[in-house]
């Protein structure tokens, strides 16, 4: 549908629409020739990288969109963000204990991801935290500082503790997290068996709630961790066998994405209680592990409305470590080691997933109707007197009598009364007659209930290059909301309000949700697209949990991944390079194997051949088109 045009349009309004500055936390931004740039900190020095440069320098290289785009300084710069401002909290404070961060591989468990985490991390002692035997694995492969840790949540059997206590032998600070009761006597049997004193964490439900969407960790009905009295049933357990001393850490996990800092306040106070009884009992204690929790502000609306946040990070440190400073200190017990899992916060910045737009689907008539032929159905003479009658004074009669014919009409083509050519006149019609009364409703006298709606139903569908349940699965899933801009064109007025779909075949492979600061809509202002001129989206702030949670519907694979490293004197590298699933790959995936497929196909053909319907040179062409097809990339590729 298209927007009126609004005079003065600037960047600056663009800016504003799109919600860059906001959600952008400086880490994104819009030039003056109105493209989305980068702009990552290097050396002190701020530098400023179009994203459209990136997208075609990725073409020039013979790759294409769609593709995840990775922003290694970002990521770099948001460790050291989170690590500083806990050290500048503690040093504010005079907190004496450290803090330890570590980074829930699950988030992204993607090699050059972790790989780049552990490098930059070592010089603040940043961990991993590993919920299986494949994530424990990666930690120990990766992590070298002895100051960091590895905090191992989940289910643990035989196998997990044992790898984890041999690392504990060779210098790591590898947490048992228990979870379940179960597990205790697990860990007690190996220990003994191997030799090894294990370092024990324990995660205790909380009574307190926290909103957003990712809230079913907190509370007595929490999945996973021990209720207050396992929790003491444990303390006696280990008391028994003579191990309290191994128990060092206590673990709470409110929800990944915490919108209200007084959730997180409240949180962390509960636990400093728990933690105070555990030290009474004799336990060694010294670490305390929040969670995750640190919100993203998605919509940029820095509220704590569920996709957003209402403090800042360094709020968020100086809370934490304020509430553990007045609640341990007239107990008389140490500062612990705060370890935080903060994830989502610390991966969702640097990533970036960029795709085409292929085409429009628009509802507008398909020409204007100027008259209506005299033979012509009455109601079709009905929707023309309404259409030419539409005013300021009237426009909800308008409306109300242009459905109703238009509806009628209808009926009478299912029942064989009227044709189709008649059907395609009235429908015609009917989009003039709803785009003249939307052109209207915002200079009427009252307000038209059904405008917000009719606007939504009128809105075009953007075709895109790019599967929704592979690369966004949480939107189609739990109605996440991303920040979603074009990343070029942002000096021009965006005339289309427009819905997106994706090139799957599937009804809910569209986005339908956006941002707008404290509430979502139903569309998005888009540009209308120019001939044999590429118009490119962004979906920004992907970095967390996508990459895996993904799905091959449709048989769609992973796109294209570029790891991009700036210089400080604003040129970059592609570090990192990653060739999307091939057709071959993903049909490998669910089981077919290529040789196989194109050997059937090699014997239709021939058969095809035999019955005449092809020559033996034509099969050959056949045959090379369906091989070439096999290695090809699964999304929508141009000429």
């Amino acid at each position: 549908m298209k927007i009126p045009f609004k005079k003065g349009w600037s960047i600056a309004d663009s800016t504003e629409l799109y919600g860059v500055n906001d959600w952008g936390v400086g880490y994104f931004s819009v030039s003056e020739d109105g493209k989305v740039i980068v702009t990552p900190n290097i050396d002190g020095k701020t530098i400023e990288l179009p994203l459209l440069n990136v997208v075609s320098d990725i073409k020039d290289r013979g790759m294409d969109v769609p593709v995840l785009i990775r922003f290694e300084d970002l990521l770099e710069e948001q460790i050291g963000r989170l690590n500083n401002a806990f050290t500048t909290a503690i040093k504010a404070s005079n907190y004496q204990g450290q803090y330890r961060g570590v980074f829930p591989i699950k988030v992204n468990q993607q090699c050059h991801v972790i790989e780049e985490i552990a490098e930059v991390g070592a010089k603040y002692g940043h961990g991993l935290e590993a919920g299986s035997k494949p994530e424990l694995i990666i930690a120990l492969a990766h992590l070298e500082s002895q100051d960091a840790c590895i905090v191992c949540n989940g289910y643990k059997d035989a196998e997990f503790i044992d790898l984890g206590l041999q690392a504990c032998k060779m210098g790591y600070k590898c947490f048992f997290v228990i979870e379940t009761p179960s597990e205790l006597p697990i860990i007690i049997e190996r220990s003994r068996k191997l030799g090894i004193k294990p370092m024990i964490g324990v995660r205790v439900k909380l009574a307190s709630m926290v909103g957003g969407h990712w809230n079913a960790t907190s509370g007595d009905r929490s999945i996973f961790g021990l209720s207050i009295a396992q929790l003491i049933e444990m303390v006696d357990t280990l008391k028994a066998e003579g191990m309290l001393d191994c128990l060092k850490l206590l673990h709470y996990h409110l929800g990944s994405q915490i919108p209200n800092i007084r959730d997180i306040r409240s949180g962390v106070l509960e636990a400093c209680h728990v933690y105070n009884e555990l030290v009474k009992e004799g336990a060694a204690m010294g670490y305390l592990d929040l969670g995750g929790g640190l919100a993203v502000d998605y919509d940029g609306s820095k509220s704590n409305y569920i996709h957003s946040k209402n403090y800042t990070l360094d709020e968020y440190c100086t809370d934490i470590v304020d509430v553990i400073i007045s609640t341990l200190d007239p107990q008389g017990v140490e500062h612990p080691t705060i370890i935080t899992e903060s994830g989502r916060a610390t991966i969702a910045y640097s990533s970036v997933l960029v795709f085409n737009v292929l085409d429009v689907a628009k509802f507008e008539p398909a020409s204007p109707v100027d008259e209506v032929q005299e033979d012509e159905h009455e109601l079709i003479h009905n929707l023309k007197e309404s259409l030419d009658s539409v005013s300021l004074r009237n426009i909800q009669e308008c409306y109300n009598d242009t459905v109703y014919y238009r509806d009628e009409i209808r009926e009478l083509f299912k029942r064989g009364q009227i044709s189709l050519r008649s059907r395609s006149l009235a429908e015609n019609l009917f989009l003039q007659t709803m785009h003249r009364l939307v052109a209207l409703a915002d200079d009427a006298p009252r307000t038209m209930h059904e405008i917000e709606k009719l606007k939504e139903q009128l809105s075009d569908i953007y075709y895109c290059n790019f599967s929704l349940f592979q690369s966004l699965p949480d939107i189609w899933a739990i109605d996440q909301i991303f920040p979603i801009s074009p990343i070029h064109r942002l000096n021009e007025f965006p005339d289309r309000n427009a819905m997106i779909a994706d090139i799957t075949c599937d009804c809910d492979g569209k986005i339908d949700r956006f941002s707008n600061m404290h509430e979502t809509r139903k569309t998005l202002p888009l540009h209308d697209l120019k001939a044999n001129e590429e118009y490119y989206i962004g979906v920004f702030l992907v970095g967390a949990y996508q990459e895996t949670l993904g799905d091959l519907h449709n048989l769609f694979g992973d796109t294209n991944v570029v790891s991009v490293r700036v210089q400080k004197d604003g040129s970059y590298d592609f570090s990192d390079e990653i060739e999307g699933d091939s057709i071959a790959d993903v049909l490998t995936y669910v089981e077919y194997q290529p040789q196989n497929l194109r050997e059937r196909f090699r014997k239709i053909a021939e058969r095809s051949v035999r019955q005449g319907f092809i020559t033996g040179a034509e099969r050959q062409s056949i045959m090379k088109t369906f091989s070439d097809s096999m290695m090809g990339y699964t999304y929508y590729e141009k000429d």
